[in-house]
Formats: C-alpha cells, sequence, structure tokens
C-alpha cells in the first residue's frame, strides 16, 4: 500500500475507521431468515459472533449468564470489583455517584483493594453454574498468578488481555510472561489481544491462540489514543490481522478467530467490522446502555484505575433498553443502537451473503461522505444517523 509523506524523513500508511468506509451490495440479496450468523471458536458454537467486554460496567456474573443465554459470550474481569468484593454493590453505587473531577482518583483507591483468589473461582463457579460457557480475562502480569484459581473454577475460555499484549515482552526486571510456552501447556482455550498491527497478530497467533483481539484505543471509555499516542483505525488494524490469519493458516493450516475489539456502538459498525475480515466482534459501550448493566449508567475501561497512569475515563450512558433488544431487538430507535445482531442479519441478506466467512468477501468503499450525504436534516434535528 501507497505511503504518505508525513515530512522529508517520515512517511505512514493511510488508515481508515469505521466510518471511513461503506459496504457495497452486491447483485444477489436473500431472505435475512436464511442468513446464519453463528459463531464456532474452538470447540464452542454461539448463535451471535459477540464477546461482551470484560470491563466492570458491562460484564457482571449476572449479565455474563444473560448473554450467554442469548447466544453471546460474556467475559467477566477477573481483576475487577467482582474479585476484589465480597458484595460490591455498594461500591457500583459510589462510583456511580462520584462527581467528574473526582472519579479517577476514588476509582483508584477502591481498585487497591486486593484481588481475591477465592472470589476469582467463586465468580467463574456461578456463571458456569447457569449453564452457560464462562469466559474470563486477566493481564499478563498477573496470569500466572491466578491461574490455579481460574482453573479451579472450571473455566472455559480463557482471555489474556491488556491495551497491547505482545509475543515478545521484554522486561530487565522480572521475569514476563511466556505466552506460547503458557498456551501450549494450558487445557483450556486461550484468546490474546490487544493488537493493531499484521505482525503483532502474526506473532500472537503463532503462540497457540484461538483468537486474537484487534483494537488499540478505539472504545468510547479508552483513553490510550490521548494518553499514549497508540491507536490504529479498526478498519485497517481488522483488514491487517485478517490477512495475517490467512498467512498463518497457509503456514500451519490453523485458522485463528480475529475478534474485532472496540470502536462499534451501531449495527452498521458491526456489520463494517466482520466485512474488512473479523469473525466476531467485542463490544462494551452498547451493552453498558442495557437496564441490567452493573455501572448503574455509567461506563469505564480496564484501565482507568490504573495507580500511576491511568488510561480510560468514566462515561455516562444512555439506558437504551434491556440486554435482549439492544442485541436481537426488537428496536425502538431507529439510530442503530439496537438490535444489533439483527442489522448484522439484514446488512448480510442485503448483499447477499449467508454467512460470516461469505460476508468477509464483501466489497467495501472508501466513503468519507458516507455520514454526511444527504442528512443535513437528520443532522440539524440530531435524529437518526445525525443523533
Amino acid at each position: 500500500m501507497a505511503e504518505v509523506e508525513i515530512g522529508i524523513g517520515k512517511s505512514g500508511r493511510r488508515a481508515y475507521g469505521f466510518d471511513d468506509i461503506a459496504i457495497v451490495p452486491s447483485r444477489r440479496t436473500r431472505d435475512p431468515e436464511d442468513v446464519d450468523i453463528s459463531w464456532e471458536i474452538d470447540a464452542f458454537k454461539f448463535e451471535l459472533p459477540l464477546m461482551a467486554s470484560a470491563m466492570d460496567g458491562v460484564v457482571s456474573p449476572a449479565t455474563a449468564i444473560e448473554i450467554g443465554k442469548l447466544g453471546g459470550l460474556g467475559v467477566l474481569n477477573l481483576e475487577g470489583l467482582w474479585t476484589r468484593y465480597e458484595d460490591p454493590e455498594s461500591v457500583f453505587s459510589e462510583i456511580a455517584s462520584l462527581p467528574v473531577d473526582k472519579a479517577t482518583a476514588r476509582m483508584q483507591q477502591l481498585y487497591s483493594e486486593p484481588v481475591k483468589p477465592e472470589l476469582v473461582t467463586a465468580r467463574i463457579r456461578e456463571i458456569k453454574a447457569s449453564g452457560v460457557i464462562a469466559a474470563a480475562s486477566v493481564t499478563p502480569q498477573r496470569t500466572e498468578s491466578l491461574i490455579k484459581a481460574i482453573l479451579a473454577g472450571d473455566l472455559d475460555i480463557l482471555v489474556i488481555q491488556g491495551t497491547v499484549v505482545s509475543a515478545e515482552h521484554v522486561s530487565k526486571s522480572e521475569e514476563p510472561l511466556n505466552l506460547k510456552r503458557f498456551i501450549r501447556e494450558l487445557e483450556i482455550p486461550v484468546v490474546v489481544g490487544g493488537c493493531a498491527s499484521y505482525q503483532a497478530a502474526l506473532h500472537l497467533m503463532r503462540t497457540g491462540a484461538v483468537g486474537v483481539l484487534v483494537g488499540v484505543g478505539p472504545g468510547n471509555a479508552c483513553t490510550t489514543r490521548a494518553v499514549l499516542g497508540l491507536g490504529v483505525p479498526q478498519a485497517t488494524a481488522i483488514a491487517d490481522a485478517a490477512a495475517a490469519r490467512m498467512r498463518h493458516l497457509d503456514e500451519t493450516g490453523v485458522y485463528v478467530q480475529v475478534i474485532a475489539d472496540g470502536g462499534m456502538s451501531k449495527g452498521g459498525d458491526i456489520a463494517k467490522a466482520i466485512a474488512v475480515g473479523a469473525d466476531a466482534v467485542m463490544i462494551g459501550s452498547p451493552l453498558a446502555s442495557a437496564e441490567e448493566a452493573p455501572g448503574r449508567g455509567f461506563h469505564w475501561g480496564m484501565a482507568t484505575f490504573h495507580p500511576t497512569l491511568p488510561r480510560g475515563a468514566r462515561v455516562q450512558t444512555t439506558t437504551r433498553g434491556t440486554l435482549r433488544e439492544i442485541l436481537v431487538g426488537p428496536a425502538h430507535e431507529n439510530d442503530g443502537r439496537l438490535n444489533l445482531f439483527g442489522a448484522l442479519r439484514t446488512s448480510m441478506a442485503t448483499c447477499g451473503y449467508e454467512t460470516i466467512k461469505e460476508f468477509q468477501k464483501a466489497e467495501v468503499m472508501v466513503a468519507p461522505a458516507l455520514q454526511t450525504e444527504g442528512k443535513a436534516l437528520q443532522q440539524a434535528q440530531r435524529v437518526g444517523m445525525g443523533h
């Protein structure tokens, strides 16, 4: 791909986000009822290609269970409030009541409570007892110290997650987690991320992970791009990771799932993520808007409470409906924020594709006018796409 000259001594690739592209309808259409949006990862099959973000304002044991029953996969943060407090309800209430200028500092204090291994085991067992597939997230730094408690809970899928996770972490002060050795010795499948480039995705795939999370900084509650200056617009990041997936498949015969992580707030965003190469999506803020969400109208990232360099914000959400309405409808608003996976199904049907794998081959265009063309009244009245 041609590079753009930034200055005499530096050039860079042009990258694209979801708002920069559009899916092109093909010559064929089909009935939405004939479209299959199911997703398989390792030995598990889901009716929805969905992982719910491991954020405290999004996934509790109860919402993980509900999301599982609706056909998706809820990922519980094993370093969050649910494993630091026996009953965190009062903590959630306090976080929701904090003024903007006090929120980050107080959350740092609340999250200084140690993670308790016995609660790690108990929360996983609570989800498992409902009969749904249990998934949970840890950072690379705490993976080895918590793995015994994790396995004691009989977890189904482990997510090793950080702002950026690499297959080659270098440290002069401590022994880093050897991802490749750890994953190959573990009895349960592992998803790793985030990453945002072809090479990083390829190296993570070579660790033996069954899935790779793609996205650095696009989430509504994430401030990584401002704090660290890091990130790649999601459409380009996903397409690059999808290319790495194909190279890895050619080299090994093993297909690794590409999971778009962040930056998707509407059904059209999810459809675009699949069209540029994702197998599934990880979303947070849309689910934080559910009536059942534990955040009580607020949403915050996993690094919001970092003790020395927070890289997230507590953002306020609008309650839009139940988890069911947000994921599978019916919708009672017209802005694309409800019935997210009904929208994916309809998008695929409109373009004539029957499965996720087929939809990854859809034609896309760079479309800078997509959000504004013919939308003057919507924008002026703040409704629909202009809302």
